[in-house]
C-alpha cells in the first residue's frame, strides 16, 4: 500500500510500483508453498531404497527413530513440534508453521530471494523519493510519512534477517551439512570431520527447467527416492515390474533378432 500511494503521488514511476508487486506476490506464494507442503513427512511404510539397501549388505541394521518407530533417512531429524521425522530437515521454521526438509527446500529458497530483493528494491525506492523529490507533489503526505517511517523499520529488519539466511541456506548447500547438523557438529566440536558433500541444485530445484525454478512450483526430481531418502513397498515394487518388462522386451527382441537370422540366412544343403 505505500509503494502504491508513493506511485499515486509522483514520487516513485508507475512501473516501478508494478514490478515491486509481482516480486511481493511471488514472495507471499512461496511463502504459502513453504507452509502448506509437505516438507518430507517420512511413514510409517518407508524403507531404504534399493541403491541403499545393497550398499548396506545383510549385516548392516537399519537406523530407526525412537519417537516415530520408522526408517530414519539419513540427514533426516525428528521435530518435536511437528511430531514426525522429516527427511533432509534443515530446520523447523516458526515463522512458516512448518519443517523446511527436502521437500519444500526450494519453496523456502525463493521466499527468501524474493523477500530480499522486495525489501532491497523497496529501500531504495523509499531513498530514491526522499532524495530526488522535487516538487511539492511527490512530497509525502501525513499518512504517507507514518507508513514510510514503519515500512523502513521493518524492511531494514527483514533486509538484515533475510540476508542472514540466505547466507545460512547456501552454507547448507554447498556443505550439505543442514542448520540441526551444524548445530551438533559445533557442539561436538566435529566440524572438520564432516563427511557430507554438497546438495546439488538439481535436488532443490528439480529438473522440470530453468524456467520453473524462480516460481514457486514443485519441483520434479531426477529420482525421487535417492533426494528423498526413503521409498515404499509400492514404489519399489513399481520400479521391480518395469525392470522385469523391460527385460522381457530385450528379451523378445533378442529371440526375434536371432529367429530373423536363422530365416534370412541360408544354410550349407541350400548352397
Amino acid at each position: 500500500m505505500t509503494i502504491i500511494m508513493l506511485a499515486e503521488t509522483g514520487g516513485i514511476p508507475a512501473s516501478a510500483a508494478m514490478v515491486y508487486t509481482v516480486l511481493c506476490s511471488l514472495s507471499l506464494a512461496s511463502h504459502a508453498k513453504t507452509s502448506l507442503t509437505d516438507p518430507g513427512a517420512i511413514p510409517q511404510s518407508a524403507v531404504p531404497p534399493e541403491e541403499v539397501r545393497k550398499a548396506m549388505g545383510r549385516d548392516n541394521t537399519l537406523s530407526m527413530c525412537s519417537q516415530c518407530q520408522t526408517f530414519k533417512p539419513l540427514l533426516s531429524h525428528h521435530c518435536r513440534i511437528c511430531n514426525r521425522c522429516v527427511s533432509r530437515m534443515d530446520h523447523h521454521c516458526p515463522w512458516m508453521n512448518n519443517c523446511v526438509g527436502a521437500a519444500n527446500l526450494k519453496h523456502f529458497c525463493l521466499f527468501l530471494a524474493y523477500t530480499w530483493i522486495c525489501t532491497a528494491y523497496a529501500l531504495t525506492l523509499l531513498g530514491w523519493n526522499y532524495f530526488f523529490c522535487s516538487n511539492a507533489e511527490c512530497e509525502f503526505t501525513l499518512v504517507l510519512t507514518q507508513l514510510v517511517r514503519v515500512m523502513t523499520v521493518l524492511g531494514s529488519g527483514a533486509f538484515l534477517f533475510t540476508s542472514s539466511m540466505i547466507m545460512n541456506v547456501t552454507y547448507g548447500l554447498l556443505t550439505g551439512i543442514g542448520t540441526i547438523d551444524r548445530m551438533k557438529k559445533k557442539a561436538t566440536d566435529t566440524m572438520l570431520d564432516s563427511e557430507e558433500e554438497p546438495i546439488p541444485l538439481k535436488d532443490v530445484f528439480g529438473i522440470a527447467g530453468y524456467h520453473t525454478w524462480p516460481f514457486p512450483v514443485d519441483p520434479v526430481f531426477e529420482d525421487f527416492d535417492r533426494v528423498i531418502g526413503y521409498s515404499t513397498p509400492q514404489r519399489l515394487l513399481r520400479e521391480q515390474m518395469k525392470e522385469d518388462s523391460g527385460m522381457s522386451v530385450a528379451g523378445s527382441r533378442n529371440i526375434g533378432s536371432d529367429f530373423n537370422s536363422d530365416v534370412n540366412t541360408p544354410s550349407y544343403a541350400q548352397v
